[in-house]
């Protein structure tokens, strides 16, 4: 059984759940769960000038969630994606060796980390990852001018798949040498027709950032938003999730 993703419509919403967004980046996510009213406290390895959450701290993702996360009632955690990929994990792997480049393969420590607060928690990343593929969110399910498809595994509750409409046409740029024009923009890379960062920002639903990789990194706010509401919604049945 499948239903829609589009915009959830408001609804009564406990203001007082305090949500720890581990990986946070500029606050993606964060702004999702803030626009259910929540608490949203993020942690980065990296400083997040940009941070759009209602607290921050720098430090380790996993350790953070290990001394505080059965301190939050809600955890979302997205690891970084680089070296979970299948282009990373295939065709690139040998050649990351041979230049030194190393990613960080952080799935399966957060999973373990997150399972010790005893809290609900998603965890998200891109195809190809070890996230197991509870949910599959894209932009086309909201309306947004970018695809981003992202894979979202559900602890300690459970939600229905929204529909996945057919995308209306092309990611505008080059492929194969071919340039394509289409209704969705490439938010990453640079050149070949990929996005500026206002077309990101407007692409998105980010207007609080300028930078162009940390923008390109941000999950569109609509995602968080829908999976706030699918938590709540696995609490309370009857609570209205798409529109």
């Amino acid at each position: 059984m499948t239903q829609p993703a589009r915009t959830p419509r408001a609804c009564s919403l406990d203001r007082s759940v305090r949500v720890l967004d581990a990986y946070a980046c500029i606050g993606g996510a964060a702004r999702g769960y803030q626009r259910l009213g929540w608490h949203v406290t993020g942690v980065d390895i990296e400083p997040q000038p940009d941070y759009c959450g209602d607290a921050f701290h720098q430090g380790d993702a996993i350790a953070f969630i290990l001394a505080h996360g059965a301190e939050f009632d809600f955890i979302h955690a997205s690891p970084p994606c680089q070296g979970e990929g299948a282009p990373t994990k295939g065709t690139n792997a040998a050649r990351n060796a041979a230049i030194g480049r190393t990613y960080p393969r952080l799935i399966a420590p957060t999973r373990a980390a997150l399972e010790t607060t005893g809290r609900p928690y998603v965890i998200e990343n891109v195809p190809g990852s070890e996230v197991r593929k509870d949910i599959r969110l894209c932009g086309e399910q909201f309306g947004l001018a970018v695809l981003m498809h992202r894979y979202f595994e559900l602890g300690g509750w459970t939600a229905v798949q929204p529909d996945h409409p057919k995308h209306r046409g092309y990611v505008r740029g080059y492929r194969h040498g071919e340039y394509r024009e289409g209704p969705y923009v490439a938010a990453y890379g640079k050149g070949g027709g990929k996005a500026t960062v206002e077309e990101i920002r407007a692409a998105k639903g980010i207007d609080w950032s300028t930078d162009h990789f940390r923008l390109r990194e941000a999950l569109p706010p609509a995602y968080t938003q829908w999976i706030g509401l699918a938590y709540l919604a696995s609490l309370a049945p009857g609570l209205e999730v798409a529109a």
